[in-house]
Formats: structure tokens, sequence, C-alpha cells
């Protein structure tokens, strides 16, 4: 049994901006179920202070950087058995908003602080420095807002092995020298192959270059950020990481239990394989929900994201109105929100074709639900998705991802093209470059297989027979644990 700290900014159903939320409760419970001493350590942010119902204080503690002492708090994980630690700091976290910043947007003008006291805490957790009683064999980190922590016990003896998870590279955590001086981080931190970025601070690379091995949520990503186009500066540094073989890409796993459209009670119809016909009624549904007509042989899309230019929203934009000024015969249901442009744009697209258009804007847990169930293709045209969790969703529910060929999407979804449409091998649709034509022509070859019902068919059985469970990718991080040896 290996005892394993998990390292996040973000965890579901307590705090959640996006797909890191869901690996950090997916992944330590499937670890748990397969009888690993797992616990999570968190940020006691007010939401998840008003979440739990059973908190206890189980140290307090004085950390460097910081002049007021903090609290660990102690919980688990809702309806799990997974212990859950929360650095409790009210100055740092017990305000209103999100993980990041304010509802309003933006950032918190001391997530520099913020995370580097995160961080801290970790490290003294990890070395058993709280009068816990419990030090882990493994500290696994995600994301820059962690990436402190293993450089803070680099150099510390019987320290744990470190994996350092990138979920996003995009986001690295970059602050100017002066907050570097102000957080009283060790000097020796200080140069290009450690904490600098080209004279920033990047709390990314203290995870890149101090931690044992790295992992990243697919293996194409994996692949892509060690080239200029996905590295973001960082490609050197990861290639070299690579060739010392200390680089793995494991496609992230999805919880099948919430995700499940035989038990999902956010939907209008339950369905499976044997019974996919009953899916209809869940078209009807989302139909009737966006006061669209109920229209069987209409090619419903769905669209479930964050309204930025990452997710390609302006190529799904310019597609579907080209698809609409065609007289093609499609509905577009679409929930999420970001960029006010582009809510905007949506907006303005509902208002021209009212019988076509649908439009939630914010974000609605049991709405995405009904929307995986109800559509009939799921459009995920990213420029980058470093995995992807909506198109796994889409397979588990027999709604044929439409994806641009990057990331977690090239590993996940099988081309309705050649001999994989052929061999009923395919579950989806990919094109290859980011512009709204490329997109448009998956879009009309969906169209087309739409209108021949036995090959469509087919296609959402298929789709929805793979498993992308957290008990395939949990074990390969098991298997990652068990092969770090530290030197003596």
């Amino acid at each position: 049994m290996r005892k394993i700290l998990f390292a996040s900014s973000e965890v579901h159903p307590l705090m959640k901006t996006g797909g890191l939320a869901d690996v950090s409760s997916s992944l330590p419970i499937a670890l748990r179920k397969n009888g690993q001493d797992v616990r999570v350590i968190l940020p006691a942010y007010r939401q998840c202070l008003e979440a739990l119902a059973d908190i206890r204080t189980v140290a307090t503690v004085k950390l460097e950087g910081f002049h007021l002492p903090v609290e660990i708090l102690e919980s688990t994980l809702p309806d799990t058995d997974v212990t859950l630690w929360l650095l409790n700091s009210p100055q740092h976290f017990d305000r209103e908003g999100g993980a990041y910043g304010p509802n309003s947007g933006g950032d918190w003008e001391d997530n520099a602080a913020r995370f580097a006291l995160f961080s801290r805490a970790i490290a003294a957790v990890a070395m058993d420095e709280l009068g816990l009683d419990w030090q882990p064999d493994i500290l696994h980190c995600n994301d820059w807002q962690t990436g402190l922590a293993p450089a803070l016990i680099a150099d510390m003896p019987s320290r744990p092995a470190t994996i350092f998870t990138i979920h996003n590279l995009a986001y690295q955590g970059l602050y100017p020298k002066t907050a570097f001086d102000a957080l009283d981080l060790p000097l020796s931190l200080w140069h290009s192959n450690g904490l600098e970025f080209y004279d920033m601070l990047s709390f990314m690379k203290g995870g890149l270059i101090y931690s044992d091995h790295i992992t990243t949520v697919s293996p194409t990503y994996a692949e892509e950020i060690c080239t200029y186009e996905y590295g973001y500066g960082l490609e050197g540094l990861l290639s070299e990481r690579a060739k010392e073989g200390r680089l793995t890409g494991i496609l992230n796993g999805i919880d099948n239990e919430e995700w499940n459209p035989t038990t999902d009670s956010a939907i209008s119809k339950t369905y499976s394989i044997k019974t996919v016909l009953d899916k209809r009624e869940n078209k009807v549904a989302i139909q009737r929900y966006f006061s669209l007509p109920e229209k069987e042989d209409v090619l419903v899309l769905g669209l479930i994201s964050r309204l930025v230019a990452q997710k390609g929203v302006d190529l799904s934009l310019d597609a579907v109105t080209q698809l609409l000024e065609s007289g093609e015969n499609i509905q577009l249901v679409c929930l999420g929100s970001g960029e006010k442009s582009y809510e905007q744009d949506l907006r303005v697209l509902r208002a021209k074709y009212p019988d076509k258009i649908g439009v939630d804007i914010g974000y609605n847990e049991a709405l995405a639900h009904q929307i995986e169930a109800g559509a009939d293709a799921f459009l995920m045209p990213s420029r980058f998705e470093p995995c992807g969790l909506n198109q796994l969703y889409s397979l588990r529910y027999g709604t044929l991802p439409i994806v641009r060929n990057t990331g977690g999407l090239a590993d996940s979804v099988v081309d309705a093209s050649g001999d994989d449409l052929k061999n009923d091998l395919a579950t989806g649709f990919k094109f290859d470059a980011a512009t709204a034509e490329a997109l448009e022509e998956s879009l009309r070859r969906a169209i087309s297989l739409f209108q021949r019902p036995r090959i469509w068919r087919k296609m959402v059985l298929t789709a929805m027979e793979q498993s992308f469970s957290w008990e395939e990718s949990s074990q390969a991080y098991l298997d990652l644990y068990d092969s770090l040896k530290l030197d003596d």
C-alpha cells in the first residue's frame, strides 16, 4: 500500500473551474478503491468550509513567508472515505469569488502569496513536520499552484518521491522578480535551472525542474508540449525531461458512476446500448428546453464550454453560421460562459436563428448532462486540449464528438473515415487545421452520415462501447508510483 499526498488547488465538488477539479476527486477516489492510503490537500476556500459538514482542526503551524499561524483542517471528500486536508488561512482563502479571482473575472492580486503559502503547507505535510504522524511515499502535485512544493523539499533527506502533473501548460504562474523577493523563498532557487524564467518567477518551473517525474493528461499532449507551438517557452526543458524518461502522458479517466446514461437522474430518459433508441426522448427534452422545433431528423449539435479562444468557440460560431446560411438542417444548443464578446456573439446568433440556436449563458451541471444525452453530436474544436473530458462524456452517452486532432481529443476519438468507418471502429469526426473551414468540412461529413441512420447508429453503439474509466488510468499512475526510486 502506497501513502500518497495529492495536492491540488481545486477539487470537485468543493471548488471547480475546470477539468483539474474532476481529476482531483476522481483519481484519489480510484486510488483509494485500489487500496492506497491517499490524502488530498486543498486550500480552505469559503465555498469548501460552507459545503463540508464535519471539519476539525488537526494542526496549527507558522509557515515561512507569512506572519500569522495557519491551520490544517481535516474532513473527507463528500460521499467518500478519502481524507481531505484543508489549508485554513482566512486572509488568503476566505473570500467571495473563485479559486483564482473574483466572480467578475481577472486574478486576485495576491495569488503568488496565496499559492506560495499553499505550496509551503504541502511541503510541510510531505515532510511530516506538522505532528500529523503521517508521511507520504509519494507527493503528487498538480499544475502551477502547487509547483513550489517539489522545489522546497528537493534537497531534504528522507523526502517522498515527487510527481508533477501538467493539466494545462498555458497557465504557468508567472510573476515578477519582486514577487520572489517578497515571498521569502530560498535564494538558491533563483537561477535559470530553478524558478527563474526570463527574469520572472515561474511556479510551473518549480514542478518541472524539481519533481522526480512529470506527467500530463494525454500521450499526444506529452509530445505536443515538447514543441515550440505548444511549449510556451518550456519546450526545451520538457524535451530534456522526456529524453531522460521522466515525462509521461496518461489519459484522464471519467467518473463512470456520475456520467452513466443508464442511471443518470439528470436526464429525461435513461438508456443503454441495448435501449439506445430511448436517447431520442432526451433530444426532444433538450429541444423543448431551448424552445426549438421538436424534430427528429434535425442534427442537434451540443456545445458545453468555457467561451474562450482555446476552445475554438470562434471556429464553432463561424462554421455553424456558414451551415445555417446554406440551409443545412441543424440545431445548436450551447451552455457556457467566458469572454463577453463570445457570449454576445452567441446571443446575436440566437436572435438571428431563434428556431436553430439555443443558448444558456452560465453553468448548470444538470443541463450539461441533459445536453450530453440529448444532442446527436458534440462540438469540441479546441485549438489545444491537454486531455478534455466532454468528448469522453459524449462517447459514453452516444453523442458523437466533432473534435480537432490535438491532445487528448486525438487520443480518444476515432475519425469516421477510411477503414475505421468501414470496419465499424469510428466514434466521431476529427479535423486538423484550426480553421472554421476545416471544422465546417467535418460538420458536413457528420450531416451526411446522420442522413444514413444505420451507419450513424453503429457509430453511436461503438462510441458507447469505449471505456475511459479511472480504473485503467489509476493503474497507470500506480505503475508509475512503483517505478520511482529515490537515491539513498
